[in-house]
């Protein structure tokens, strides 16, 4: 029997191990610096930074959904930005991750949201077929812009270079 529940401050340390799990899948294992302690406090905090959907098949932790809310200007409403999907790879193909991308869309449907978005690795092919099945828009029009580490400090204290 497949279940979905939030995610509590006492499931710290299961967020985790999901969330290194992964980081190997997506072979960035050595880019986790989250703790266990710092997801708890996360998600014990009276605002948490993201919220999250644990799946279990058979009373076992199969998977996660981990999530936060962002804006659309052009549709004055909040939006999802789903950040991490994941199901382990012995409880793959039995309907955990269809599952759980079906809650947080009907979460979204809920809180009246204009659009529900992630980004998924180019190379991930079977996630991207995945995403197919259900209608999903790839938009690859539109390129992840990130900064961080150094250059974040650097754009935050130099201001924007020009040229």
């Amino acid at each position: 029997m497949l279940t979905i529940r939030t995610a509590t401050a006492d499931d710290a340390g299961l967020v985790l191990d999901f969330i290194r799990a992964l980081a190997e899948y997506e072979r960035q294992s050595q880019a986790v610096e989250v703790t266990e302690a710092v997801l708890r406090e996360q998600l014990a905090a009276s605002v948490p930074p993201f919220e999250c959907l644990l799946a279990q098949l058979d009373a076992e932790p199969a998977g996660f959904a981990l999530f936060f809310h962002n804006y659309s200007t052009w549709r004055g409403k909040r939006g999802i930005w789903l950040e991490d999907l994941f199901v382990l790879p012995a409880q793959r193909r039995q309907g955990v991750g269809g599952a759980l991308l079906q809650r947080v869309a009907a979460i979204a449907l809920e809180r009246d949201c204009a659009r529900f978005e992630w980004s998924v690795l180019d190379w991930n092919e079977p996630a991207i077929a995945f995403y197919h099945s259900f209608g999903t828009q790839l938009l690859p029009e539109w390129i992840l812009c990130r900064v961080s580490d150094t250059a974040l400090q650097q754009l935050a204290h130099a201001g924007v270079r020009r040229g």
